[in-house]
């Protein structure tokens, strides 16, 4: 990382799929690392199956929990079409992580908009890092569907300049005893895949 270079993750998904969880977990492991970090959120109409999305910027000194826009680098979505909704947030060569799974919103269950065709192919001919997998089906063999945010943490830890034993000495942090070893086995998943 340059001296005073501060990077900037955008985590987007849809209410109930650990965004906040996740991005509290990344913030964690930047702290431990000896970085500043600052984290923003927004979860209106979460409860609703709305979006929710959280800023994390982090570098030697950070003075502002947002990025400007065109200037993210990283952007996690944890749905397929919430990935398309911020893509003028992103810096051209940003990377993005998309987990594949599909969840409807309201306009496309009722038959009043379809859901987009060749998300991964859009994000492909646009951006040259596009990674992409089914988090939740990855949390299921790992034993738990709702480790699907712990998945994604493991992927975008490849990402970042973080030691593996900070990542595994937050999550044994963040989660009761009885959770710890199926979300290690998702963290691990997500750097897999």
């Amino acid at each position: 990382m340059v001296d005073n270079e501060v990077k900037s993750i955008l985590f987007a998904g849809v209410g109930g799929q650990g965004i906040l969880r996740a991005s509290d977990i990344i913030c964690m492991a930047i702290m431990e690392a000896g970085l500043d970090v600052k984290k923003s959120e927004v979860h209106g109409m979460a409860q609703r199956g709305g979006c929710v999305i959280s800023h994390v910027r982090y570098g030697k000194k950070v003075y502002s929990p947002l990025a400007e826009s065109g200037s993210i680098q990283t952007l996690v979505s944890f749905e397929k079409m919430e990935s398309l909704r911020y893509l003028k947030s992103l810096r051209k060569d940003a990377a993005i992580i998309v987990n594949t799974e599909e969840i409807y919103p309201p306009a496309v269950n009722m038959g009043d908009a379809p859901y987009p065709d060749d998300v991964i192919a859009f994000l492909k001919d646009h951006y040259g890092k596009v990674i992409h997998f089914n988090a939740a089906e990855l949390a299921q063999k790992a034993g738990n569907i709702k480790t699907a945010n712990v998945v994604l943490l493991g992927a975008i830890s490849n990402l970042m300049n973080i030691d593996q034993s900070i990542w595994q000495s937050v999550i044994k942090k963040s989660f009761p005893e009885k959770l710890v070893k199926t979300n290690l086995a998702a963290f691990q998943m997500g750097i897999a895949a």
